[in-house]
This record gives structure tokens, C-alpha cells and sequence, in this order.
């Protein structure tokens, strides 16, 4: 038999570790476009130092822990770790200097120009610091701890993300020179309000006061710094007793990870730069020095400003046409609704709250539920879900909640509302041995007189009623017999020791989603070569894995036309003569974060959409229990293949990526006018009621 793959070229993958760096700069993009407010520039300007923060933590934190184990191999891009590492370093010094520009050199002085201001120290009034003055008193200085460092003070651990002050001091009496570091308070204002809309950076305010901490001493010099850490999670499941003890021992260790990267102020004297990098054990390479101030994520600060003629416009979703057109008192009632039809749901556009939110809320407080059974991978500590749960338990329903508490960087707040939800009666289960429950699933089985019931909920979100509402993601409520069946079984392998893996209108990982998807991949390949109507849509966070992405480069073989939209990482090369013509891939990023999942095959006119929780990486294939459910409403299936003749329509505004892993961004039409924007497009059809 002959080796399908024996024809495609070895260098066919993009190294995924440089594709999230280059998802990083088209947020960085944003930040850029001089067409947005200010204060939505900022936003992304936040956003962009928010993920470096994660990608160093986990990503180049993993890189390095295989490397010095000496388990870490070749990527499937080809490329050596330590090759992957040296462009990880060159790329993100680059992004990170471009990130400093677009602050200081355009969005700062376009929020001064807006009267918002941010100031150093020695620009403030001296009334200003007269004030600044009694605020550090009241506020700071009692629970600042300045630690020294000297032959009876080793060098103190600095934690991950922590902004701090190296205080170089100098002893009048002996004419020794000491160091000493103050960690400025993460409870306290990042950056401190001073009225009028001016603010000036913590760490200034600290740094003006450096003689009452150090009396006695001369203060000589001072700079910021920040650390980031190895923060990633490893739990050995096998080996605990108690999946719940063993996360929060490791939350715990997490805290004293190995640095990854050292952030300092350009300023910053040599010598003291050289002190904590022999401290802290980081090469040239993992230092980071850019202008002040340090730690931009605080630029959420003045996104949360009252300035709306410096943002888009708010926008609050409404409620679905679905459920809104058969509605009893002042809110739909879920049930009613779909027992006629299928609902298909879109948020942001579709509100969360009356839909997802009513269904449970509903359930917990009828009379004729019985059962809930819930996954909840991420929800916030006060979610109406958790609370809905809790009045269904407490009604006498039996229920069940699915809670994955190894949702990283999640895993405390997790933990918390599970502990929670045990003490109101909720049989709490968390997951399979070895598997990520990413699923995003609910049941709720209702006594409707003639028969008993399953409503089931699908979608491609997290049960959070805030990101709901920042988020793109679309779901499906059904009383179908089928998918309550699926539903049923999944449930059963979630909380049970069933072995059930033959689903009817269900793709589950780790064990049909990926050969579910190659199979209609192949039916699609097989249709082109007998003349018929093929085609493939894809819509994910994520394309990495490597033997979907062989799949589709033979779909394009084969002339089936590809296209994929994708928001962050693409491992695959489109536009490759001889591989990969037929396939075109975008992305679209803006006010909403593209979460959805969606899988679209032509089948000879008869066409198939899924849709789900699975991004096509490893991880999500291999190691997590993910769902997709296939649309059985032909109206439905309709509506998410016009989704993307929307955003492959070259009239609205895309990134678009090529064979060299370079992402282009289409902004303007030949004219000189702007291209539609996807998602501004989508919020109006909602306000004016279009479907």
C-alpha cells in the first residue's frame, strides 16, 4: 500500500509557537489602528501584554523544561528547540518594542489630547504631590516590606508578574554600597488617580518615598523590574488520592517556577541589571528592556474609564428571534420553544442570559424537571449558573455538575465554587483520570406529561455569563431524541464507568472527533474526483494537528476548494503550488473574541455543519473530552455556511495568511475606503432585527 503522505513535502507546517507570536501582533494591530478610540486601542494594548504574559509562562516555560530535560524534539515545523527558541526570543523582543512604541509614540499622547494622562513623578503639580504624599501614608507605606540584600539577607524570591523596585542605597558611615528590593502592592491601584483624569504610575509614587523606608541611608539609585515564571500546571492525576488536595499543592508550587523572562526599564544602571540576572539565573536573551512604565496590562485601568466618546459604542445582546417569537409573560419560555424547534444561538448577538442563563433557571425552578446534568469548565465565583444549580438541588432535583478544575490559571476560582456547589447537595464529578472535560454540555430531563424529556444544551463557550457577553460563540438547544441519547451516554462516561463510545449525532474526543472529521474530509476528497459538489469550511481558535492538516492539504490535492477561518494559531501553509492551492485561510480579530467552532463539508450538495467544543490541536484531540453535534435544521445549516461567506467575502476586513506563515491585513478597499468590519456588520443586523 502506498504512503499517502510519501507525496507531501516535509517543510509543509508552520512552527505553532511562531504562529501564536504572529496571532500576538495582529492584536498588536489593533492597538495600532489610528481608526479606533483610543481608549479601544489601549484595550488591545492590554490584551497584547496579557497574552505575552501567558505565552512566556506556559509556552516558552514548557519549551525550556523540555530542553533542559533533554525530552524536547524537533517540531513538526522542523525546526531544533533551541532553533524554536532563538526565533521565539528575536520575534518577541521585536513585538515587545513595537508594543512600547505604539504607547508612548501614538496612544499616550492621543489620551493626553483626550485630557487622560499618565505621568511620571517629577511631572506632577505640587499640589499633586502634596496629596500623593498623604495617599502613601494612609495607604502604601504600611504594607510595603523593603529586603535587603546582603551576607545575611540572601536574595529574596521575587513572584511571577510582580512589579518591584532594586534600591541601590548607600551607607553614609561605612561608604558601602547595599541593595535592596520593595515589591509594589498588586492590591493596591496599578496606577494611582490623582483626579482630573491624571494618574501616575504606583511604582513613582513609591519611588519618591524611598527615604522614609531606607532612613539613614542615601538613596542612589532605583528601576523597575518584573519576572515572569514558569507557571504552567502539572498534575499527575494517577498518583493522587485526591485529584482536588493534588491541584492545590501544585497551585502552590506553581508560585516559585524557574524566571523566563526578566522585564526592566530601559534606564536601568548595568551594574544592577547584572545583579538580578546573576540572581534570578536568565541569559541576555530573556531580558526584556523597554521605556516605563512596566506591566501595560494595568492599562485595563482606563479602558474601565467613563469616557464613551472614546470607545465603540456599548452593546448588550438581545434577545433570540428564536425565542423571542413565542414568548409568555415578559420572557420566553424555553421549553415551549423548543419542543417546536430547534434553537440555534449566537452570542454576543443572541444575549446569554436570556437564553443559556433562562433555560437553567427555568429548569431549577419548574416543578415537572427532574434531572440536571451540567459540564463547567470556566464560570466566574458569583455565576447565575452556579447559583441556578444550586436552587435546583435545593428544590429536590437531582443534580449533576461535570466541573473541570484543572482549567488553568482557573483552577483556584474552580475550586472555590466546587466546594460550593458539594455543600448545597450537587453530585460534583470531576472528569476522567488523565482528560480535560472541555465539553460544553447541559440536560435537563423534564416530566411534559406525555413523556419524559432530555433538553440539551451544546455549544462552543464556557458557561460564563461575563465572557458570554465579550465572546463569539454559538450553541444549539434541542429536545431532540438523538442528541438526548448522546447526551445521556456522554453523561454516564463523565460521572460512571460506562465505555461508551458509538454516538448518533455526536463526534466526542478523544476518540471520533479527529477520525469523524477526516472521514467527511475524505467523502469531500471523493465527491471532487467524481465530479460532484465538494467543498470544507473550517472555524476554529486553533489548527495544529498535524494529521487534520495533512487531510486537508489532500482535500486540496484533490481540487475540493478549503477554507479556513481561523482566530489565533495555523500550523498549515496555504497557497503551496502542488499542495495546497485550492486552501485559503484568514482570520478576523476586534471588539468580540472569535470562540466558535464550526465544520462545514459540502457532501454533494447535502450539506453537513458541526459544531462544538474542539479546536484542532493535540491537546483537544487526544486529551480532552470534546463534543461537536451535527445541525439537523436545514435553516440552521444555512445560517452558519452564510457566517462564512461573510468573512471569506473579500468586502470585509480580514488578515490573510500565506505560504511563508506571514499574515496580511486587509483594511482598505482600492479607493481608499474602509472594509466592512464582520463584527460591527453582525451587531447591526441585531439591532435592526435581521436574522
Amino acid at each position: 500500500m502506498s504512503n499517502p503522505l510519501a507525496d507531501l513535502p516535509v517543510d509543509r507546517f508552520l512552527d505553532r509557537e511562531l504562529s501564536w507570536l504572529a496571532f500576538n501582533q495582529r492584536v498588536l494591530e489593533l492597538a495600532e489602528d489610528a481608526n479606533l478610540p483610543v481608549l479601544e486601542r489601549a484595550k488591545f494594548l492590554a490584551i497584547f501584554a496579557s497574552n505575552l504574559d501567558e505565552f512566556f509562562m506556559v509556552r516558552v516555560a514548557g519549551l525550556k523544561r523540555r530542553i533542559a530535560t533533554g525530552i524536547a524534539v524537533r517540531s513538526a515545523s522542523g525546526k531544533s528547540p533551541k532553533d524554536v527558541l532563538e526565533s521565539i526570543w528575536s520575534r518577541a523582543h521585536a513585538l515587545q518594542r513595537e508594543h512600547a512604541q505604539v504607547f508612548q509614540g501614538e496612544v499616550l499622547p492621543e489620551m493626553r489630547s483626550a485630557g487622560i494622562e499618565l505621568l511620571r513623578y517629577e511631572q506632577l503639580t505640587v499640589e499633586e504631590r502634596e496629596a500623593l504624599d498623604k495617599f502613601f501614608h494612609a495607604q502604601v507605606f504600611p504594607v510595603l516590606t523593603p529586603l535587603a540584600v546582603d551576607p545575611s539577607h540572601p536574595f529574596p524570591y521575587i513572584s511571577g508578574l510582580s512589579l518591584n523596585l532594586a534600591v541601590v542605597v548607600r551607607n553614609p558611615v561605612t561608604g558601602n554600597e547595599l541593595f535592596a528590593r520593595v515589591k509594589v502592592p498588586p492590591l493596591l491601584p496599578r496606577f494611582v488617580a490623582l483626579g482630573s483624569q491624571r494618574f501616575v504610575p504606583l511604582e513613582d509614587v513609591m519611588a519618591a518615598h524611598l527615604n522614609e523606608l531606607f532612613p539613614g541611608m542615601q538613596i542612589l539609585q532605583h528601576h523597575s523590574f518584573r519576572v515572569t515564571r514558569n507557571e504552567d500546571v502539572e498534575v499527575e492525576e494517577d498518583d493522587a488520592e485526591n485529584l482536588l488536595l493534588a491541584l492545590e499543592r501544585e497551585l502552590m508550587r506553581r508560585r516559585f517556577g524557574p524566571p523566563v523572562r526578566l522585564e526592566v526599564e530601559a534606564s536601568i544602571d548595568p551594574y544592577v541589571l547584572e545583579l538580578l540576572m546573576s540572581e534570578l539565573d536568565v541569559t541576555d536573551s530573556e531580558v526584556f528592556r523597554v521605556p516605563g512604565p512596566l506591566d501595560l496590562t494595568g492599562l485595563w485601568s482606563f479602558v474601565g474609564l467613563d469616557r464613551p466618546d472614546l470607545k465603540q459604542a456599548n452593546f448588550v445582546g438581545r434577545t433570540s428571534r428564536q425565542l423571542a417569537e413565542v414568548e409568555s409573560s415578559s420572557q420566553p419560555d424555553i421549553f415551549t420553544v423548543v419542543r417546536e424547534h430547534d434553537v440555534l444561538l449566537h452570542h454576543p448577538y443572541d444575549s446569554f442570559s436570556t437564553s443559556v442563563q433562562l433555560f437553567l433557571e427555568q429548569a431549577a425552578n419548574d416543578p415537572h424537571v427532574l434531572a440536571i446534568k451540567q459540564t463547567l469548565y470556566r464560570t466566574s465565583g458569583d455565576s447565575p449558573i452556579v447559583d441556578a444549580l444550586i436552587t435546583a438541588a435545593e428544590n429536590g432535583k437531582q443534580v449533576l455538575a461535570i466541573v473541570e478544575i484543572k482549567a488553568r490559571f482557573d483552577e483556584q476560582n474552580n475550586i472555590d465554587w466546587s466546594r460550593k456547589l458539594e455543600e448545597a447537595g450537587v453530585h460534583v464529578v470531576y472528569g476522567l483520570v488523565g482528560l480535560k472535560t472541555h465539553v460544553k454540555a447541559s440536560m435537563v430531563v423534564r416530566n411534559d406529561g406525555d413523556q419524559l424529556r432530555r433538553y440539551t444544551h451544546l455549544g462552543t463557550g464556557n458557561y460564563h455569563p461575563k465572557t458570554a457577553r465579550l465572546y463569539e460563540d454559538i450553541g444549539l438547544i434541542t429536545c431532540s431524541a438523538e442528541v438526548g441519547e448522546d447526551i445521556s451516554n456522554l453523561f454516564n462516561v463523565l460521572s460512571g464507568y460506562s465505555m461508551n463510545t458509538e454516538y448518533a449525532r455526536l463526534l466526542v474526543a478523544p476518540h471520533s472527533v479527529r477520525t469523524g472529521l477526516i472521514e467527511r474530509i475524505e467523502g469531500e476528497i471523493a465527491n471532487s474526483a467524481a465530479g460532484l459538489p465538494s467543498g470544507i469550511r473550517f472555524k476554529c481558535n486553533a489548527l495544529v494537528d498535524e494529521v487534520v492538516i495533512d487531510s486537508l492539504y489532500r482535500a486540496s490535492q484533490a481540487g475540493v476548494p478549503v477554507e479556513v477561518f481561523v482566530r489565533g494559531i495555523c500550523a498549515l501553509r496555504p497557497g503551496v503550488p502542488g499542495l495546497s492551492e485550492n486552501i485559503r485561510v484568514i482570520s478576523i480579530l476586534g471588539r468580540f473574541l472569535e470562540h466558535s467552532r464550526a465544520f462545514c463539508f459540502e457532501n454533494n450538495g447535502a450539506r453537513e455543519v458541526w459544531i462544538g467544543s474542539a479546536d484542532m490541536m493535540h491537546r483537544n484531540l487526544d486529551r480532552r473530552v470534546e463534543t461537536l453535534v451535527r445541525l439537523a435544521e436545514p435553516v440552521h445549516v444555512a445560517w452558519v455556511n452564510e457566517l462564512f461567506d461573510m468573512a471569506m467575502s473579500p468586502e470585509y476586513s480580514t488578515w490573510s495568511l500565506d505560504a511563508e506563515g506571514i499574515w496580511t491585513r486587509h483594511l482598505y478597499r482600492e479607493d481608499g475606503t474602509l472594509l466592512a468590519d464582520y463584527q460591527e456588520t453582525l451587531i447591526a443586523r441585531t439591532k435592526h432585527g435581521a436574522a
